[in-house]
């Protein structure tokens, strides 16, 4: 699912994971929103000039427990998390025209 996000502009991002039938898209549509609240109110950014530059998810904790069985044994169960980082960028009208080494 973020593959399909990045590089996008926000609200097409938002649109993209409103529709997709996949369980986390809900979880990283929530992320995202809230990426973009925090570029609004933090860093005074111009919500429509915002587009997705990195996403990405990570390894976390993970919970180690186990199950009772059968003769007084045991069977692991572990539990992983993630972290999923969403990077807004602004996109300015002079960085889109001055593109490579010859200027």
């Amino acid at each position: 699912m973020l593959k399909n996000i990045r590089g996008k502009k926000v609200d097409l991002a938002v649109r993209d994971l409103s529709f997709a039938r996949q369980r986390i898209a809900k979880d990283i549509k929530k992320t995202v929103l809230s990426a973009i609240a925090n570029a609004e109110n933090n860093n005074q950014y111009d919500i429509d000039n915002l587009y997705v530059t990195e996403a990405y998810v990570g390894k976390s904790i993970v919970l180690k427990r186990f199950r009772a069985r059968a003769k007084g044994r045991a069977s692991g169960i572990k539990k992983p998390y993630s972290n999923i980082t969403i990077i807004l960028s602004e996109l300015n009208n002079k960085e889109k025209g001055i593109h490579g080494t010859k200027g």
